[in-house]
């Protein structure tokens, strides 16, 4: 019986001791997926970065900029916007009602590859805003959104993306309306009933 309880407790410390002293720090997302139908292309986040920062897009990059039919302003304008966000007003809005709603559903947009649920899209997207705000110290943007997503890859899904694409505006609006003086914005509204 002693003789059980010490082969069990070496097999503990040593796996313990192999998870401890071979920890390898988790790495952010590396490249942006982006899946159409049965097409798709990948992205570089560095790349993304790179051009956010003023430099000029690879080849590979200024075929999906074209695509978007947008010019390089807006689309720089979209990566470098900032929202000041708190990590304990974000958290609290990821966590609410409303804030499980928006993640559900930006989860069937944004996902880790080989996810198969949405509880585990919600749960990489909570990671995300979190990782780029304390990348973006107490701002957050595209980039550091991206940066601080927890998967090697991210999968961005154009067709749910184009399903849902008239509710973005509302989604920034409540982004907005955290982040911008909440309270008083609450006072007002309390004011106008």
């Amino acid at each position: 019986m002693k003789i059980k309880q010490n082969i069990k407790n070496l097999l503990i410390f040593l796996v313990f001791n192999g998870l401890i002293f071979n920890y390898q720090s988790v790495k952010s997302a590396e490249e942006i997926k982006i899946v159409y139908s049965i097409f798709s292309r990948t992205i570089e986040i560095k790349e993304l970065k790179e051009f956010s920062e003023g430099g000029e897009p690879n080849k590979t990059l200024r075929r999906i900029l074209n695509a978007t039919n947008s010019t390089d302003e807006e689309i720089l304008s979209i990566l470098n916007k900032n929202f000041d966000i708190p990590i304990t007003i974000a958290s609290k809005l990821m966590y609410s009602e409303i804030g499980n709603i928006i993640l559900t559903r930006l989860a069937k947009i944004i996902h880790p590859p080989r996810a198969t649920d949405e509880e585990t899209g919600v749960l990489a997207l909570r990671s995300s805003v979190i990782g780029g705000i304390i990348l973006g110290n107490g701002k957050i943007n595209l980039i550091n959104f991206f940066e601080g997503y927890p998967t090697k890859t991210v999968i961005l899904n154009v067709n749910a993306l184009s399903k849902i694409i008239n509710k973005v505006e509302s989604i920034s609006e409540l982004l907005e309306f955290f982040t911008d003086s909440p309270l008083d914005k609450i006072k007002e509204g309390n004011n106008q009933l």
